[in-house]
């Protein structure tokens, strides 16, 4: 017989796997295997917009609604502490020291004449006004450092109470900025932003002009427009604090 019938007779060829053909298998598994499960997780729904899955703004917006419930629950107990307080009775001398005490701790409201400054992102778009460079993403919003120099000015200024949107601000409240956003108190606040001062007009507003920190800001505000408004109140009423009074973070030196 020839050569040619001998390989068609001979024993069959052993296939050879060579690693890249093993691989590629295992790839091929692995990829049926995911899917199956994720078919088996979503139960045929789609898992990217399931509506159970709440979004971060979500949450959010969930928790400044339950601290604000919280923070009016907290009012009411408050009210109700002096009302029996009121009742049990004390000494006038007694009374009058725990009323200088609440007014000096924020606990009550306050009116009088006031300043109010309004701060502001610049506006969607914005480019650089004639001399300046163009901005960068930082340079077009309000920042912690922004909210706190109005703030330190207006004490500086004499400022008998102070409050940050709608929340009075004490000793121990912080200012605190989370991306384009104020946390204050528990409570979470977008622009335009609104401090509101009560005390002497004049010397409130002396403070301000008078504020390194808020010059550097002004210089923003004629380059890329960011928002920037002081307004005079001949009367206005400032809430008492109504959240905790407690020190978590600090304590007495010993």
């Amino acid at each position: 017989m020839s050569n040619s019938d001998d390989s068609a007779t001979g024993p069959a060829r052993r296939r050879v796997w060579r690693p890249v053909r093993v691989l590629t298998a295992a790839v091929f598994a692995l990829a049926g295997l995911i899917f199956v499960t994720s078919f088996n997780t979503a139960k045929g729904t789609d898992i990217r917009t399931d509506a159970s899955m709440l979004k971060l703004s979500d949450l959010i917006q969930e928790r400044n609604g339950k601290n604000k419930a919280l923070g009016d629950s907290t009012a009411a107990v408050r009210r109700d502490v002096d009302a029996l307080a009121q009742r049990d009775g004390g000494g006038e001398k007694e009374d009058a020291g725990l009323k200088a005490l609440e007014k000096a701790a924020g606990t009550q409201k306050l009116s009088g004449a006031a300043v109010s400054v309004t701060l502001n992102d610049a506006p969607p778009n914005t480019t650089a006004n004639p001399g300046y460079p163009e901005p960068q993403p930082n340079d077009l919003v309000i920042h912690q450092q922004d909210l706190q120099a109005v703030v330190n000015a207006l004490w500086q200024g004499g400022a008998k109470g102070i409050k940050v949107m709608d929340q009075r601000l004490i000793t121990t409240s912080a200012v605190r900025c989370v991306g384009n956003t104020l946390l204050l108190q528990g409570r979470v606040y977008s622009p335009p932003y609104k401090v509101t001062a009560v005390g002497d007009p004049g010397k409130l507003k002396d403070a301000l002009t008078a504020s390194p920190a808020i010059q550097n800001y002004l210089q923003y505000v004629k380059a890329y427009g960011l928002g920037w408004k002081v307004d005079d109140h001949r009367a206005v009423t400032l809430p008492g604090y109504s959240g905790t009074v407690d020190l978590h973070y600090a304590g007495p030196v010993g």
